[in-house]
C-alpha cells in the first residue's frame, strides 16, 4: 500500500507541473517576450530550486520525508499556477522562482519516502516512482495541449488542473506511513548544510546532469521549438513533451527490472546512446512527425538516469540521504539553467 501511495504522490505533483509546460508559448506571446527574454524568465524555476536546496536538505533531514511532502505538495501546486498570471518577464521569473522553492522540498521529500519504503518493505520501486512522475507529466502536458488547441487561456487551464491535484494529492499524502521515529531522517548522523562531494558523488551528479540537460530542454523548449521552428499549431506543439514523457514513463516502469538484470552501468550507457540519437533526430528533423519521434526516443533514452542517480546517492557509502540527495538534485535541476 505504501508503494502505491508514494507513486500516486509522484504522479499528482507532476500532473500539476506538466499542465504549465505546453502553455509557455502562449505566455510568451501574451507578454511579448523574445526568445532570449523568455530564456531569462524560465531561469526562475531552477534558480529558486537551487538556492533552496542547501536549506531544504537540513529541514527535510530533521522533519522527515512524509512531513515535508504534506506541506510542500499543496504549496507547489498553488505556486505553479502563479506564472500564468505574470504581467511581465520579471514577475514571470519571480513566480517561477517561488515555484522552484516549493519544488525543491516536494521532490526531496518524495524521494526520501520512496527510499524509506524500499528499505522498510524490501521492494525496488524508485524507477517506477519516477515512471509515475513521467506519466503525470504526460497527462498534464496532454491537458495543457488540449487547452491550447481549444483556445483556453493559461489562466484557466493551469488552475483547473491544480484544483484537481489539490483534491487528490494531499489526501493521498496523509495516508503515507509516518516518518521513522524521532528525527529518523537525521538521527543516524548530524545533517550539515555543508557537504563536500567525493568522487562517487560527483559521478552521480554527472549522471543526473546528463539526463536532465535533455529533460530540462525538452520541458521548457519543446513546445516553443515545434511551434516556432516547425510551424505546429498550439495543440500539436504541446505533444512534443507529452511524447517525451510517455516514452520516459515506459523506460522507468521497466527500469527496476532492467537494472536488476543487467546492472546500472550497462543500462545507463545504452540509454544515453538512445537519448543522443533522439536529440540528433530532433535537431535535424525535416518536419513535425520526425521531431515528435525524436522527442519520444530521447525520452526513452533519458528515462533511467535520474532514478539510478537518486538510488545511488541514497546508497553511497559513508553518506546520509538528505545531503547526498541534495547534490544529485542540484545537478539534476542545474541542467535547466
Amino acid at each position: 500500500m505504501a508503494s502505491r501511495l508514494i507513486m500516486a504522490v509522484f504522479f499528482v505533483q507532476a500532473l500539476a507541473f506538466g499542465a504549465w509546460l505546453p502553455r509557455i508559448p502562449d505566455i510568451q506571446a501574451r507578454l511579448g517576450l523574445s526568445a532570449a527574454e523568455l530564456g531569462y524568465a524560465l531561469l526562475g524555476l531552477p534558480v529558486g530550486l537551487l538556492l533552496a536546496l542547501p536549506f531544504v536538505s537540513i529541514i527535510v533531514g530533521r522533519t522527515g520525508g512524509r512531513t515535508a511532502v504534506l506541506w510542500s505538495l499543496p504549496a507547489f501546486i498553488i505556486a505553479i499556477c502563479l506564472p500564468a498570471f505574470a504581467p511581465n518577464g520579471v514577475v514571470l521569473f519571480l513566480a517561477l522562482a517561488l515555484a522552484g522553492l516549493a519544488m525543491s522540498t516536494i521532490e526531496l521529500g518524495m524521494n526520501i519516502v520512496a527510499d524509506e519504503t524500499e528499505k522498510r518493505d524490501g521492494v525496488v520501486i524508485m524507477s517506477r516512482c519516477h515512471g509515475f512522475w513521467s506519466l503525470g507529466m504526460m497527462v498534464g502536458s496532454l491537458t495543457g495541449a488540449a487547452a491550447a488547441h481549444w483556445g483556453l487561456a493559461p489562466q484557466v487551464s493551469i488552475p483547473a488542473v491544480a484544483v484537481l491535484a489539490l483534491l487528490i494529492g494531499p489526501a493521498v499524502a496523509r495516508r503515507l506511513p509516518r516518518d521513522p521515529a524521532t528525527g529518523s531522517a537525521g538521527s543516524e548522523a548530524p545533517v550539515s548544510g555543508l557537504f563536500i562531494p567525493g568522487a562517487i558523488m560527483l559521478g552521480i551528479c554527472i549522471v543526473a546532469l546528463a539526463s536532465n540537460i535533455l529533460e530540462g530542454a525538452a520541458a521548457d523548449w519543446s513546445a516553443v521549438y515545434l511551434r516556432q521552428v516547425l510551424g505546429a499549431d498550439p495543440g500539436a506543439a504541446g505533444l512534443g513533451y507529452a511524447a517525451y514523457s510517455l516514452l520516459m514513463a515506459v523506460g522507468r516502469f521497466n527500469g527496476d527490472w532492467v537494472r536488476s538484470r543487467w546492472g546500472g552501468v550497462i543500462v545507463a550507457r545504452a540509454c544515453y546512446a538512445l537519448a543522443l540519437a533522439g536529440l540528433l533526430l530532433v535537431v535535424f528533423a525535416p518536419d513535425y512527425p520526425w521531431a515528435l519521434a525524436g522527442f519520444a526516443l530521447a525520452g526513452f533514452g533519458g528515462s533511467v538516469g535520474v532514478p539510478l542517480a537518486v538510488s545511488a546517492a541514497a546508497s553511497a557509502p559513508g553518506t546520509h540521504p538528505p545531503p547526498t540527495w541534495r547534490w544529485s538534485h542540484w545537478c539534476r535541476w542545474s541542467a535547466s539553467c
